[in-house]
Order: structure tokens, then C-alpha cells, then sequence
């Protein structure tokens, strides 16, 4: 049928931790899961909650909201992506928000989040954003600003002149 997400095998296997103050969003983002297959959900209402479990449990994908108290669904994901302090640095995190401000999109994108998904949300784009991340992984990359999933989307190879000074080595 039109309109009718298939229960995707790679699905049924995810572990997913989903992080929202909200309870009553919780339940609905775990039904979604559940429609695709995806019955492995854990909940926590917040980011010390959230690290609890990730310490004991094997999390494939984290879903996460923005705002929430005392500490938000960013410093969650700056948390996350930090390598001395992350057991698991390399995981991918769902941005579910309702900032949908360009400058909110990039300050996602720059703290490390994998995908971002802006409230109200349909089960098809949340179901096209865990495709992407269990069918297509991005690589990460790690600079002296900057570690989480290659920001890049595209993978065009660049023809013009080379402006930087170590291109050549």
C-alpha cells in the first residue's frame, strides 16, 4: 500500500536510546519504532538518565530532543562526541527538535549530530534518517575543532585549483 513503511530487518536489531523530557513524546517516537519493527527502545528523561544507560547497555542509535533541563540535547551530543569522556564517541545521534532555524540546524551539525529532525515529524522522515544511518554510515572526521560524522553529504570530487598550501604532500 501507498504511504505504508515495510518493517525493515536491520531494524528489528537496532538498540535505540531515545532521550526526551517529554513522555508523552517518548511514547509516540517508540510507537513509530515499533510500526518499523524496532522494539529494542530505551527511554530516558533526561541527559543523566540517558548516560546511565549508555554505561550498562549496547546502544546502536540515540534520538535525542534540544531542549530539555538541566542540561539540554546538544551538550548531550558535545558529551557524546567527546572521546575522553564518551565510551562510544561513534554513535549516531538523531537531533528530534522543534528549532527549526537554519543557525539551530548548523549548531547541531557543528556539535556532532548525525541527523536532524524537526517537530512535527512523520514517520517517513524519521524513517529515511535511520535508513541513512544504518544503510549509508558516514565517516568521521576529527580536527582540532571538530569529531563526529562527516558534514559533507555529497560526494562530488573537487576539479579546480588546489588553494591549500599541503596539497601537494
Amino acid at each position: 500500500m501507498a504511504g505504508e513503511l515495510p518493517a525493515d530487518i536491520a531494524f528489528t536489531k537496532l538498540r535505540v536510546l531515545l532521550v526526551d523530557d517529554n513522555a508523552a513524546m517518548r511514547g509516540l517516537v517508540r510507537a513509530v519504532l515499533g510500526a518499523f519493527g524496532c522494539d529494542n527502545v530505551f527511554e530516558a528523561a533526561d541527559a543523566k538518565r540517558a548516560l546511565s544507560i549508555l554505561s550498562v547497555e549496547q546502544i546502536d542509535v540515540i534520538i535525542t530532543d534540544w531542549k530539555m533541563a538541566p542540561v539540554d540535547g546538544l551538550a548531550l551530543v558535545r558529551h557524546l562526541r567527546n572521546p575522553e569522556k564518551s565510551s562510544n564517541p561513534f554513535i549516531p545521534i538523531v537531533m528530534l527538535t522543534a528549532y527549526a532555524e537554519p543557525s539551530r540546524v548548523r549548531e547541531a551539525r557543528d556539535a556532532g549530530v548525525t541527523e536532524f529532525l524537526v517537530k512535527p515529524f512523520s514517520a517517513e522522515q524519521l524513517y529515511k534518517r535511520l535508513q541513512v544511518i544504518v544503510n549509508r554510515p558516514r565517516p568521521f572526521v576529527r580536527t582540532k575543532v571538530f569529531f563526529g560524522p562527516d558534514r559533507r553529504r555529497l560526494n562530488n570530487e573537487y576539479e579546480g585549483p588546489e588553494r591549500r598550501e599541503d596539497a601537494a604532500l
